[in-house]
Parts: C-alpha cells; structure tokens; sequence
C-alpha cells in the first residue's frame, strides 16, 4: 500500500506532490455522465486525501441538467499542507484523467489538456494500445479496466472501481484511507452496500493494466481546449429561438447508455408495436410497406437514438427484446436508420 503524505513528504523533505504542475497542484478530471457515480467519487477522494491524509484540496463537479445520460465533468485538486488552494476554475490541464464512459470519447476530446507524462483511465475492455490508437495520444501513461463487469458482478456501479484505478496511479495516496471514507460515506447512506464496494474498489485497484510510452523531445501533452461561445453580439439569434432544441432529429443519444442497450431478435417478433409505445426516444424503425400480415413491420432500431433504458425490453410480451451489454461497434452494426436521408447528407 502506498504511504500516507505525511510520511512520504517527511522521509524524503520534498514540498511538492510527485507529478505536480507548475503551481504545485495536482490535478484529477472525471469525465462521466450523469448517473455512474462520478460526483460521489470526487467528494470520497477529496475527503480522503484533506481529513485522512492532510493534504490541501478542492472538489467540485460540472454539469447540466442533473439526470442520468447526461456530461458530467468532477474535478480535484491537490497540494501539500502548506500551501492554499485558491482557485476553483475547472482543471484543464490534468495529471490523471478518469474517463468513466468510454463512449464519451466519441464526443469530445476526453484527454484534453492531459500533459506528455500524465495517466488516462478508461473504463473499457479494449487493450491500451487500442485506446492510445483510438484517441491519438502520442505519450504518456493508458490505464483500461473493465470497470462496467466489475460493477455487475459486485452488484455496485462503477465509481468505486474507478476510484481504486485512480487511487493506484497516484503515488501519494493510501488506499486505506480512500477504503476508510468510502465505508464512511456509504454507511450514512446504505451500509447494507459498503462491503460490495470495497470489494469493487480492490478488485478496480487490482485489475487495472497500464502502458506507458515516453514523450519525445519537445512533447507537451494535449493541448488545452476552452469551449468557445456558440454567439457574439454581431450574430446572435433573435431572443427566444431555439436553433438547436434538444429534440433534435441530430442529436445522437449514444453516450447516454450505461454499458446496455436492447437486442433486436426479428424471428420471434409479433410486431405489435409495445415497444413503440413505450419508448420514450421513439428509436424503433418501421416498415409499411411489407408483404403479407401484419402489414407494418418492425425493421430494427436506430441506436442513435437509443438510451438504453431497456423499456422495451420489459414490455416485450414475445421475449424478442433482450438486454445486451453494449460492446464496442456492435451498436453501429445493427443500427437501422430512422432517417436513412440524414446518412445521405441532409437531402430528402
């Protein structure tokens, strides 16, 4: 187990965290989105390393609307006792980032201010080579862990083995102490569910695999991204249109699915249309024009609408909707276009 600050500061006389920034701090981002655990997961790893380890620190977290599906971005920083964090500005620069969905990737650069020696943890069952390949990263350190299994066969979500990822690529922490809040913290809210975590957090600290490549001359890691302003004066919209409503027939829901997603079974499918009426995406694609009875059939599912909040599956009266654990591409494969006109460019 890693030594607590303290111990390590005092036997080596250093007054900075290993890994830290140019101002002293040490900078953690999880990139998630609303209801894996992300927010809770800051608040334990900040209260771990200022009440049980005596650091300075900060934790907040960002986000829309606070619903399951939607971004959700939680920061913290580090410092050593005597020094004072006074600053809450988000951390664009990072010396870890935890990525807690692996579709988030897909819609903005997850890495983003990451430096040339950082950590990315991911939550995938991909190798780190393939995760390096896939987002271009040219240097540092790729950690995958199949965090979603972990959280399934431990009947937990997936914060806490993230949590035990994160704890292990950080050279100061003591995992003890992170173990130690997360008993407190969850025995206010279910104690029945403390011991299942801890088991997810060892099992997160246990089974992460990492890679490291060293950067080249001159490498400085990601660059920095700032979001810009959609608007200026000069070409804002006239005040209450809504250009880009969030019923958009352009808007593709797939980083909102929780690692599952409906498998459409067309052998044993009756075709009665529940599944419609229940979904609440209307992602089921329909054909009018088939032969024989009944006249309207069920073609498939666009998954690009699709959320996975696995509806249908429940109300499917044949068992031709199942519950599948979503694995990379397989969605792209076996979607069916709701709107096969957008695929070619816009026209009708």
């Amino acid at each position: 187990m890693p030594a607590p600050v303290a111990t390590w500061a005092a036997s080596t006389g250093a007054d900075v965290l290993p890994g830290a920034d140019d101002d002293g701090f040490f900078g953690i981002r999880f990139e998630s989105i609303g209801g894996l655990g992300a927010h809770l997961a800051g608040q334990i790893l900040a209260e771990a390393g200022v009440l049980r380890q005596g650091l300075n620190g900060a934790h907040f977290s960002s986000y829309g609307s606070e619903k399951k599906g939607t971004p959700v971005k939680s920061f913290v920083r580090f410092c050593p006792a005597d020094r004072e964090v006074r600053t809450s500005s988000p951390i664009e620069s990072p010396q870890v980032v935890a990525v807690f969905h692996e579709a988030l990737a897909r819609s903005f650069d997850v890495a983003a201010g990451l430096s040339a020696t950082g950590t990315l943890i991911v939550n995938t069952r991909s190798a780190p080579d393939e995760i390096r390949e896939a987002l271009g990263l040219r240097s540092g350190t790729v950690a995958v862990l199949d965090a979603l299994g972990i959280a399934l066969e431990e009947k937990t979500r997936v914060n806490t083995a993230m949590l035990g990822a994160v704890v292990r690529t950080c050279p100061f922490f003591d995992s003890d102490a992170v173990k130690e809040t997360i008993r407190e913290k969850l025995s206010v809210r279910n104690a029945s569910v403390v011991e299942a975590n801890l088991r997810t957090f060892d099992r997160g600290y246990r089974e992460l695999r990492c890679m490291t490549w060293s950067p080249a001359p001159g490498d400085t890691g990601r660059p920095v991204q700032r979001a810009a302003p959609a608007f200026g004066y000069l070409d804002a919209p006239i005040g209450g249109v809504i250009l880009d409503s969030g019923n958009s027939i352009l808007k593709n829901l797939s980083t909102s699915r929780q690692g599952f997603l409906p498998s459409y079974d067309p052998d044993t499918c009756s075709h009665c249309g529940i599944c419609d009426i229940v979904c609440p995406d209307l992602c089921f694609v329909w054909s009018d024009d088939g032969e024989g009875e009944p006249a309207v059939r069920l073609l498939g599912i666009d998954y690009h609408y699709c959320k996975g909040c696995l509806k249908c599956v429940d109300a499917c009266p044949t068992g031709s909707l199942t519950e599948l654990r979503e694995e990379n591409g397989w969605a792209e494969e076996h979607r069916v276009p709701l709107f096969p006109w957008l695929e070619l460019g816009g026209a009708a």
